[in-house]
């Protein structure tokens, strides 16, 4: 293996080691100074319990979905997340007081509270993210089905792919992954490699069967039609692990949308609890923004609210007395209209029951606000969502993503508030971070740039030698 990749492989191993370790310190005592404060875990106690992850566990839908979505999980979920994920509020030390032209700057100008919901720490690096919510439901179904192997599909960076085949393998199912990739003929005539950066990197390490096809492929066959056609030639031509489960693009069906109902419920516990603890009976938030690429997160968080703030029934305690927040789902594919019709597609096959005078997309289009966010086209990035990305982190020391929830915050703040800015002075906002870091090593050579602005490297002269001069260089007495 080439040295590049040793490092490679070894920073992300590091990374992931130290990202487990803060996670723990930090359920354990959720302090609330530092740079953020937190609001706490709503699970009571923390103890050692002996967990099994290919075992399925009843789930009962929230008292306030049941009666509006009648299509629940017949066979339970897996428990596979690291679950509650925190909210963080984006307090006033991550802000740098000197940088007057700082995202955060702009939030305090306007009177702003934003809050980060931190789903990119659902399951560390092989898992986090927001598809393991609905890997959770999915892939209990698989193995009820009795099925040994799992088909699914996405980009050449698919975040859903690298947390499907990870998690799989974790239930004893074999994972095949569709990726798209305009290199997908070169790949084949062994004049390039699929390579082994970010995302693919852990496909590959934990064993699956990667199969390529071209976006203009994908376009005219559908993905649908690309994972049916592999779980055909898996049956005929495998003689072991040939009974496979499909799962479409991001997990997206009635099935996998339950892990986003129950995101929703798992928020209206968190803001029960603070209320209680806090006896700010008004905490709630004006906006809830998040990333969409394949629209089941999106109608899980949309319809989840809506149901939760009592749209169609009774709501959650939390909610009483208190206004039904604005929902966004910053598109980052495709137009605002497909996301509407996908989302009520989905929200059809959840058994979702409207009242006659209301058809399900009506009622999707009232539930949430779908932008146009996708810039330059997916997974391609422009120059200023890349700086907004680097300029995030360095500010608040949270890693967005490029392909969803970089593009989605930065669509959200720099075009929606920016061209509305009354409308959202002295509100609240939740983003809701849907993970997805590790498609950042594939921007790096685009970032260049703006990482020797933001992080300098200097050279320390311990000896003092005379050619070593310039700014670069940092003089020191030993």
């Amino acid at each position: 293996m080439p040295m590049n990749a040793v490092e490679f492989f070894s920073l992300l191993m590091l990374a992931t080691i130290s990202f487990a370790l803060a996670y723990a310190r930090q359920q354990q005592q959720q302090p609330r100074t530092c740079l953020f404060s937190s609001l706490r875990r709503t699970s009571t106690t923390m103890s050692f319990q002996h967990h099994h992850p290919d075992t399925s566990h009843p789930y009962q839908p929230p008292v306030w979905a049941k009666d509006a979505l009648k299509n629940s999980p017949k066979h339970g979920r897996l428990h596979l997340a690291n679950l509650p994920t925190p909210i963080y509020l984006i307090g006033s030390k991550s802000r740098p007081s000197k940088d007057t032209n700082g995202i955060l700057s702009r939030l305090d100008e306007l009177n702003i509270k934003l809050y980060v919901k931190r789903d990119d720490a659902t399951g560390g690096t092989e898992l986090g993210g927001n598809k393991i919510r609905k890997l959770e439901f999915l892939l209990a179904d698989a193995l009820a089905r009795g099925c040994d192997s799992v088909v699914t599909i996405g980009g050449e960076q698919s975040n859903h792919c690298r947390a499907t085949a990870a998690a799989s393998r974790m239930v004893g199912l074999s994972p095949h992954l569709i990726l798209r990739t305009r290199r997908a003929d070169a790949i084949h005539d062994k004049k390039d490699d699929i390579g082994w950066v970010g995302n693919i990197l852990f496909d590959r390490m934990v064993g699956s069967t990667v199969y390529t096809c071209t976006p203009g492929e994908y376009g005219r066959l559908g993905s649908n039609k690309l994972v049916e056609s592999v779980c055909d030639y898996i049956q005929n031509k495998q003689k072991s692990h040939n009974n496979p489960y499909p799962i479409p693009v991001g997990g997206s069906n009635a099935v996998g949308t339950w892990g986003y109902i129950n995101g929703v419920d798992e928020l209206m516990q968190q803001m029960e609890t603070v209320q209680g603890e806090d006896s700010s009976p008004e905490f709630s938030f004006d906006h809830v923004v998040f990333a969409t690429g394949s629209g089941g997160t999106a109608t899980g968080i949309a319809v989840g609210l809506s149901l939760a703030y009592g749209s169609l029934g009774n709501g959650h305690p939390a909610t009483m007395g208190q206004s039904s927040p604005e929902v966004h789902a910053v598109g980052v594919c495709d137009n605002p209209n497909y996301f509407y019709q996908t989302m009520s597609s989905i929200a059809n096959e959840m058994g979702i029951c409207l009242p006659s005078d209301k058809t399900t997309e009506q009622f999707i289009r009232e539930t949430v606000t779908v932008h146009h966010g996708k810039g330059r086209g997916y997974a391609f990035s422009s120059d200023e969502e890349l700086d907004f990305i680097l300029q995030f982190a360095s500010e608040t020391g949270i890693a967005l993503d490029p392909v969803y929830s970089g593009k989605a915050l930065y669509y959200f703040l720099k075009k929606v508030v920016e061209d509305d800015q009354e409308s959202y002075r002295n509100k609240s906002i939740l983003f809701w971070h849907t993970g997805g870091s590790l498609g950042m090593y594939e921007k790096g050579d685009d970032m260049l740039k703006g990482l020797a602005v933001a992080s300098p490297v200097k050279r320390i002269d311990a000896y003092g030698k005379k050619e070593m001069s310039g700014d670069d260089v940092v003089a020191v007495s030993i």
